[in-house]
């Protein structure tokens, strides 16, 4: 009897992770052994759980997909799962991104469930190729969507858009200040009176739902950008470095 390939599911959406399991678990070859509700859980789960493969999403709280993704590209286990993104995003930047740390394949929502079982069964017999930090690589089945101007209000498409601009500002995904960050803006675009009682409103709505204080979320937030800064400013340091040497 073959060994089972092994799976964790991470998506904070109840009624997908129910329906997505329901389906694999029909499968002979597969198993479920764990579900995260959030980023920070799924990460947690993987380091203990060693899966084979990790269905990830993007959009989840407290850490997004590529958050995980980044703190599993700079752990050192011996074992990580590979990574397959099941997103209703579907915007080149984050997919990108999610392919730059080592997602092996990038799946928008919605999308065929013979299709996944598919791409499972083939990472299965896959021999990877070791990359920095022995992170696993492949070729990538990407899918991409555009948001149309008149749905881009639309709650899920809005928190794609602004974790789109994050990204392409380059605040990392693993930092606190990173979903701080994102959801004050999303609490703005609500709400644009929030950003005349940002040390009154806005902070302490943000501590209150991630459970901590009005002035760690100030730091926090303060932080990202700052690295955000930081990485910009290296970058354009680089390009006139290159630019020098090459005029010289």
């Amino acid at each position: 009897m073959n060994e089972k390939i092994t799976v964790l599911v991470a998506d904070d959406n109840s009624d997908f992770t129910m329906t997505l399991s329901s389906y694999l678990e029909k499968e002979e070859e597969i198993e479920i052994i764990g579900i995260a509700k959030d980023g920070n859980e799924a990460y947690s789960m993987a380091i203990e759980l060693k899966p084979d493969i990790l269905l990830l999403d993007i959009i989840m709280p407290h850490l997004d997909g590529l958050g995980v993704l980044e703190k599993l590209f700079e752990s050192d286990i011996d074992k990580k799962p590979l990574c397959i993104i099941l997103s209703a995003v579907g915007q080149d930047k984050i997919t990108q991104r999610a392919i730059s740390l080592g997602a092996q394949y990038y799946i928008v929502k919605p999308f065929d469930i013979n299709v996944l079982i598919k791409r499972m069964k083939e990472l299965k017999n896959y021999q990877p190729t070791q990359l920095k930090n022995n992170f696993i690589s492949r070729e990538i089945k990407s899918q991409y969507i555009d948001i149309a101007p008149d749905k881009k209000k639309n709650q899920e498409n809005l928190e794609a858009l602004v974790t789109n601009i994050i990204h392409e500002v380059g605040v990392p995904a693993h930092i606190k200040g990173y979903q701080y960050l994102r959801e004050a803006i999303m609490m703005v675009i609500r709400d644009t009176d929030v950003i005349n009682q940002i040390t009154k409103q806005l902070y302490p709505e943000i501590a209150g739902k991630y459970h901590t204080t009005p002035s760690r979320v100030e730091r926090a937030i303060r932080h990202a950008i700052e690295v955000a800064w930081g990485r910009r400013r290296a970058k354009h340091r680089r390009k006139h470095f290159w630019l020098h040497c090459i005029c010289s």
